[in-house]
């Protein structure tokens, strides 16, 4: 997926479980109740790994998922941002899908019209790549600013990275006085455990800013709850909302939540506010309450089980066949897939469209990425695309090849 850089290493509440479980980073409540433990996780899910030694001796870490029963708040107890590095060899973006690249202007478009954005600053927290941030100025003769360590220059065409300045470095209050009409932050507060005091960060940017407008996106743990999609839950994820969460949240911070809505197959999480009257009854209707989510935190833990034997069964049953599987999407939810299940032999490829990858292999289980065109001669019986909203696309770059495997999406 798109992920900007954590602010890890700037903001920490703490490395050890006890020190981080004492208090939620998002309302301050004590007593997290772990309903998630998962230990052996690399510490990274887009870093290019050059060789398969370099795979199988990835660094580790331990996932403990802790739900806070005040704000409805999830996170990783265990998480250790030290471990982590955004600005090596990361690899995040899903720009080269026709799919997102749709999506993401869509947005931009919206965005632009909706907040009157011609003409006016952009700043963008966690820019990765700086394709939105590009969009953005694009569509709506903006000048932009993004900041992320892992930012590539010359990734962008020479005409929109002119009109852009970036900057490679984690967010902090030496940023808080740039202009900026918008602050944009999307796939980046999900890297971030202190949410609530980089929340303050970003009220002190719109303070700054009086009137600028404050756009977030990000994944929507309702979804990851009620689907049992363990594949979105990796280390690099130290953070988790629902629309709920999240509206809760940016009111604690001090914000006016203009809307929240589910976009692209309801996977993420869509917010607009800007500072202001932080107790106005106009609450969304998909803001669901914490005890609605604690009951999805139970059918989860529930269900965890069965659905490892599920994949775990239909890979088994693939190799005893004697049929070659590869996954499809070499990112995030390919690593956690791969590792979660504990797969190794059943899957020897991962096909990926971003050529950047190409070569490269999977953190932690080593499966080697490869583009597409490698499949007209492996020719596989099993292909799972590792997220559903690509079935499409997928498939017709599968019968562009005169290929006819089994096609399954997570």
């Amino acid at each position: 997926m798109h992920a900007g850089s954590t602010q890890a290493d700037a903001l920490r509440l703490g490395a050890t479980i006890e020190g981080i479980a004492a208090a939620c980073p998002s309302c301050g409540e004590g007593g997290l109740e772990v309903f998630h433990d998962h230990d052996e996780i690399p510490v990274h899910s887009c870093r290019l790994v050059a060789t398969v030694d370099e795979a199988r001796a990835f660094p580790r870490g331990r996932l403990s998922l802790g739900f806070c029963r005040s704000c409805g708040f999830i996170t990783n107890v265990a998480y250790d941002g030290s471990l982590q590095d955004y600005s090596v060899a990361y690899e995040e973006t899903q720009g080269f899908s026709s799919r997102f690249q749709a999506f993401a202007h869509e947005l931009a478009v919206r965005w632009v019209d909706q907040f009157d954005l011609r003409g006016k600053k952009i700043v963008e927290i966690g820019c990765g790549k700086g394709e939105f941030l590009a969009a953005l100025c694009e569509i709506g003769g903006n000048s932009g600013v993004g900041i992320d360590p892992s930012y590539v220059p010359n990734r962008l065409p020479d005409a929109q990275e002119r009109r852009l300045t970036f900057l490679q470095d984690l967010y902090s209050e030496e940023h808080l006085d740039l202009p900026a009409d918008a602050i944009v932050c999307r796939h980046t507060l999900e890297h971030i455990q202190p949410v609530l005091e980089f929340m303050n960060l970003v009220r002190g940017a719109a303070e700054q800013n009086p009137g600028a407008v404050v756009l977030f996106e990000l994944p929507d743990v309702g979804r990851v709850l009620r689907e049992v999609a363990f594949w979105d839950i990796y280390y690099e994820h130290c953070s988790y909302f629902s629309c709920g969460s999240l509206g809760r949240l940016f009111r604690r911070a001090g914000f006016d939540v203009l809307g929240v809505g589910l976009e692209y197959d309801e996977q993420y999480i869509v917010l607009e506010a800007r500072l202001g009257d932080t107790t106005r009854a106009a609450v969304s209707p998909l803001e669901e309450s914490v005890a609605e989510l604690a009951g999805e935190v139970g059918r989860f833990r529930g269900r965890f089980d069965g659905t490892l034997t599920h994949w775990r069964g239909l890979l088994a049953d693939s190799a005893a066949a004697g049929e070659r599987a590869v996954i499809w999407g070499a990112g995030s939810k390919g690593v956690s897939f791969l590792t979660t299940l504990g797969i190794d032999s059943e899957i020897e490829y991962a096909v990926d469209i971003n050529p950047h990858k190409h070569g490269k292999f999977m953190p932690a289980t080593g499966q080697e990425i490869v583009p597409p065109l490698f499949l007209e001669h492996y020719r596989p019986d099993l292909v799972i695309a590792m997220n559903s909203i690509y079935l499409d696309e997928i498939g017709a770059q599968l019968a562009a090849m005169n290929l006819a495997p089994r096609l399954l999406g997570v």
